[in-house]
């Protein structure tokens, strides 16, 4: 019996779930069947005409032409991938089986769209991703860089913010922010900041594009430089709420998000917000080891590891470097007239004045209840340091308002110096220790007698020397007006902690009368 053959027609090539191509050497479309429109959003007849290339993520184009090449040397492809622009705007992944045809001459490709498949990869890809840049990274600035990275392995994420919520202070802030339009936003007043207080409060993601994004952003009457085609954000949620946002945004020329792609990202997301407080939490210990949370000055230990290093440089270059010991006489006395409340502003004020009264490269530090050392680097004459204890003296025995009260407080002043007073860091916190007791035992006086040296220095003092202090002392300074402090001081840790606290100056240590 004769076997029974049959001719199909061309629309069979339209019932096929796969797209079928034929395009010219230069990409241009001349045959697209009817699963284009399924896949890339474009009707057969507006594909004709269009170059490939047009369509194609920019990305992806230059390992394309390589493909090309191959394929028209006659080699055939078979599970070649790359990534386009459906009409819509939305990414899809196509995986091509392709070959040269020499009589018309076209290339003949069959399009496959396997974006379900590459994302479910894409999921597993992201742990992977995410749990290497939980150990890789030693801050929080690292790991939004790595954090960002992977997000653009998953979606296009040229413009990318990551916006942390501070609980106690109520404050968003942005502590990594790429945009091609955007500076860095201003959390509340910016579009992008009130956007993301908006996920932050509904706790649910939010994408917007076209006339709703439009609308929205013109509703909040702010600025904008570009508008953008799509907006993106997906709160970073823990199991105590949301610490932040994830920001996604693209401008004209770019994709749109889907709401597949939402689920994607939060998907990751769920993975990135642990990772972030992880890291959060370690920073936060870190700072509770090496800051006084009242003062938010350096405390004894990172003053120690400070002036060895300092030593080991001086001794180097030969270089010269001052310690001053500070004690608050009667400090005890405000905290039991006033209560500790007082007290704790008073030392922050305290702080914050000793930090006007040096150079950045010089370090102040907190070793006690009303204790504080100074820690003064590359100084070129000894007299330096008594010009800086002068300055200190004259900072603090200023008059302080503090809820209603006029207080006054008189330091008590060691200096130490290196080479003249001890090799070694116990050494000079020895001698200036000492050098302050001896003037607080001997009763404090005015300057140069709350100011001691622990032995006399060959040096002549007379004339003022300009160590690049904040302070003028030459200059008479006016003690009669109390500087107003009643408002509450806000003493940041670094911009990595979100939620230092303030404890009070017994939780530190006892102080010294």
């Amino acid at each position: 019996m004769e076997a029974q053959t049959y001719r199909p027609s061309a629309s069979f090539i339209d019932l096929m779930m796969d797209a079928v191509f034929a395009v010219t050497k230069d990409a241009r479309v001349v045959f697209a069947s009817a699963a284009c429109e399924r896949i890339f959003g474009y009707t057969p007849q507006e594909m004709i005409g269009k170059s490939m290339f047009d369509m194609m993520l920019p990305e992806d184009r230059e390992m394309t032409r390589d493909s090309i090449v191959d394929v028209m040397s006659g080699l055939p492809q078979f599970h070649f991938e790359n990534r386009y622009v459906r009409k819509d705007g939305q990414i899809v992944h196509i995986m091509w089986s392709a070959r040269w045809s020499p009589a018309d001459q076209l290339r003949i490709g069959v399009a496959r769209d396997i974006t379900e498949r590459k994302r479910a990869e894409a999921k597993q890809a992201v742990l992977y991703a995410i749990a290497e840049a939980a150990f890789a990274a030693d801050d929080l600035p690292t790991l939004f860089r790595l954090i960002h990275r992977i997000v653009g392995s998953l979606l296009p994420a040229d413009n990318f913010s990551v916006s942390l919520y501070d609980e106690q202070t109520d404050q968003l802030s942005f502590p990594y922010h790429v945009d091609a339009h955007e500076p860095a936003p201003q959390p509340y007043t910016s579009a992008t900041g009130a956007l993301c207080a908006e996920t932050l409060r509904t706790g649910q993601p939010l994408l917007l594009a076209g006339d709703a994004l439009r609308d929205r952003l013109t509703a909040l009457n702010t600025p904008i430089a570009v508008m953008p085609l799509c907006w993106l954000s997906v709160p970073l949620n823990v199991h105590k709420g949301a610490i932040g946002v994830l920001v996604l945004k693209s401008y004209p020329g770019g994709v749109c998000y889907s709401e597949k792609d939402v689920e994607l990202l939060q998907f990751a997301c769920t993975q990135i917000a642990t990772v972030i407080e992880r890291q959060q939490m370690q920073a936060r210990l870190q700072y509770l080891a090496q800051y006084d949370q009242l003062t938010a000055l350096p405390n004894r230990g990172v003053l120690y590891d400070r002036l060895k290093v300092a030593l080991a440089l001086a001794r180097r270059e030969q270089g010269r470097l001052s310690v001053l010991y500070i004690d608050l006489d009667k400090f005890k006395q405000v905290n039991d007239t006033q209560g500790h409340g007082v007290g704790d502003r008073l030392l922050q004020e305290v702080a914050a004045r000793l930090r006007q009264c040096v150079r950045e490269a010089d370090t102040v530090a907190r070793v006690g209840g009303d204790e504080f050392v100074v820690l003064l680097q590359g100084l070129p004459l000894p007299e330096h340091a008594t010009q800086v204890a002068d300055t200190i003296h004259h900072m603090l025995t200023r008059p302080y308002a503090i809820d209603g009260h006029d207080l006054s407080i008189r330091p008590s002043i060691g200096i130490a110096l290196y080479p003249d007073h001890g090799e070694f860091e116990h050494d000079l916190l020895k001698h200036a220790d000492t050098a302050m007791y001896r003037m607080k035992n001997a009763g404090a006086t005015p300057i140069g007698g709350a100011i001691e040296i622990d032995q006399p220095l060959p040096v002549n003092i007379a004339t003022p020397v300009d160590i690049a202090t904040p302070i003028d002392i030459a200059t008479p300074i006016d003690i009669a007006t109390p500087i107003d402090i009643a408002a509450p001081m806000g003493i940041a840790a670094p911009d990595e902690i979100l939620t230092p606290s303030a404890l009070g100056n017994n939780a530190f240590m006892s102080a010294s009368a």
